[in-house]
């Protein structure tokens, strides 16, 4: 045992018995007891476990040993917004709680006064001088399972208390009684956990709630700026009423639990329109439930906030200001195609235009733009509302997404006949555009007439910036930032902090390639082409590629290198 190891159980030992809480044949027995099990446990934790002293008694005396406050918790102690300052994993595993802070000195509580290094750790994340005060650690954690708001979990104590488990087991085994679930699914408790998900998913920016049920166990994730992180984990019997209460809000069937289900659900959010679309889905364990989120928000964008550079910007414009012709958007799901097509008809709508779209479904509100949804339930597909569209006199059309041979040929007739026409492809990248209309049977030499651009796309993470730091970059990062023509000594990353749930990123950003046919390209593109050969008449034509843009990006400091390489890989 260390020398201040010693000294300190000697000093609490001599407090205790000074305040008459023990006598000195109780400690001699502690210490023997210790002894036998060669000291890895404290003397203090051995008084409380025969019975000796409670941890109240022991604390204080371990507060005048190392001369810092002994304080009995109370909310009114506590400053919310200074628990914002660690991480809540980090409070949980060592039981610490912010207090307060004035200036840059930091109060905090802890259970174990003596532990420096965990005080030099508090003080190294939050950048602060700190000053402990040695509280229990029943109320430490008492105290911070009432601050949830900073803590990013929900505390569910409210509702376990109002529903009992055997209410929620009687819901399982009757799942035939609809009155039964929708009153289960109308309590209180339940309804106020579920407007929490859609609120806080809602403000964090989340494109998307899954709620998943799991042998014994409840999780809830939350998918920002395209990574999944679970927010929180509900009791297992709470899945019922939670399914049952979203199926109620969007209209479904609460007693079919074989099949899966889609609706959608419109709420009212800080005065604006929030579109959330329910996909239900049964597994071994339940339903899974997943919520898309749809804030039409997000819909006031323009092309300047989207990330092109400004040659990339003003030659996307130009293309935009033509008259007719096809213009395609190719990225994977979630790579932000739709953004982008709103942007730009946000751009060339104009009183003297008629601008319409197709859509399936309609993810924003466009005000004067004509928006038409599709329903392949009642035949009435992407191609059919195409052609009826054409003789509605467009200037300026908007296709969802090219599905199939009949839509790409539609299109590709309206680019031909005087239109300009928008829409999306899944594809890797720009080129790979050409390859994919011709497999889904539009002929080289239409495709070469009609094409004026394909802008491939991809959505990185940017960097933070509460907790964003230089760092030298590896050997392996600079040579293949050197092959293209960035030489960095320095670049950016995020360490990791609160306001990004310790990811070190903050938002996302697009990266983009956009490939025009010139002249020579067209005549390819015509003569069938590979897609190869169409790679290399890009390259030859310098057109930027995605990972070159996001090269750049890295560069800058908007992104990393990292996150350039995870999401342009391929």
């Amino acid at each position: 045992m260390s020398q201040v190891a010693t000294t300190t159980r000697k000093q609490v030992g001599q407090i205790l018995l000074s305040k008459g809480v023990v006598t000195q044949e109780q400690i001699d027995l502690a210490i023997e007891e210790q002894g036998s099990r060669n000291h890895r446990q404290l003397l203090g934790e051995i008084l409380i476990e025969l019975g000796m002293a409670t941890e109240d008694q022991i604390l204080e005396a371990l507060a005048e040993a190392y001369d810092v406050p002994y304080a009995k918790l109370t909310p009114r102690l506590v400053d919310a917004k200074t628990i914002e300052l660690l991480p809540r994993e980090f409070l949980e595993q060592h039981t610490v709680l912010p207090l307060f802070k004035v200036h840059n000195l930091l109060t905090i509580a802890m259970s174990e006064p003596s532990n420096v290094f965990l005080i030099e750790e508090v003080s190294r994340i939050t950048e602060c001088s700190v000053q402990v005060v040695a509280a229990t650690g029943a109320d430490i954690r008492a105290i911070l399972a009432q601050y949830v708001n900073v803590a990013n979990v929900f505390v569910i104590d409210d509702i376990i208390e109002d529903v009992s488990e055997d209410t929620f087991e009687l819901i399982e085994a009757k799942v035939d009684d609809i009155t039964n679930l929708e009153g289960m699914a109308g309590d209180s408790p339940v309804i106020k956990l579920v407007n929490y998900l859609i609120y806080t998913a809602v403000k964090e920016g989340a494109s998307d709630v899954h709620i998943e049920p799991d042998e014994g166990s409840l999780r809830i994730r939350n998918r920002v700026d395209g990574v999944l992180y679970e927010k929180l984990a509900p009791p297992a019997p709470m899945m019922a009423p939670i399914v049952s209460r979203i199926k109620i809000m969007a209209g479904l069937d609460i007693a079919e639990r074989r099949l899966p289900q889609d609706g959608g659900i419109h709420v009212m959010m800080d005065g604006r329109p929030i579109d959330l679309r329910i996909s239900t889905l049964p597994n071994m364990h339940g339903e899974k439930v997943v919520i898309r989120i749809i804030d039409n928000a997000g819909a006031a964008v323009n092309l300047e906030t989207l990330g092109f550079s400004i040659d990339m910007l003003k030659r996307f414009r130009k293309l935009l200001g033509l008259p007719h012709g096809l213009i395609l958007v190719t990225g994977p799901t979630g790579s932000g195609k739709s953004t982008t097509l709103y942007a730009a008809l946000s751009e060339i709508n104009a009183p003297e235009r008629n601008v319409c779209t197709v859509e399936d479904p309609i993810e924003y509100n466009l005000k004067t733009i004509n928006q038409f949804q599709i329903s392949d339930r009642i035949g009435l597909t992407f191609a059919t509302v195409l052609r009826s569209l054409l003789r509605q006199d467009p200037d300026v059309i908007m296709v969802g997404e090219v599905r199939d041979d009949d839509t790409a040929r539609t299109a590709v007739q309206a680019a031909l006949t005087g239109h300009m026409v928008l829409s999306t492809l899944h594809t890797n990248d720009a080129a790979a555009a050409v390859t994919r209309l011709n497999n889904i049977g539009v002929e080289n030499f239409l495709v070469s007439a009609s094409l004026n651009a394909v802008l491939a796309q991809r959505l990185v993470r940017k960097v933070c910036p509460h907790c964003k730091e230089d760092y030298e970059p590896t050997p392996n990062i600079r040579h293949a930032m050197e092959k293209l023509g960035h030489n960095v000594k320095h670049l950016v990353r995020g360490e990791g902090c609160t306001k990004c749930h310790g990811t070190g990123y903050s938002g996302r950003i697009g990266v983009y390639e956009l490939f025009v046919p010139d002249d020579e390209i067209r005549q390819a593109i015509s003569d069938g082409a590979t897609l190869q050969e169409l790679r290399k008449l890009a390259g030859k034509a310098d057109m930027t590629t995605l990972y070159s843009d996001g090269m750049s990006k890295a560069q800058s400091g908007i992104t990393t290198a990292e996150e350039v390489f995870r999401v342009c890989a391929g």
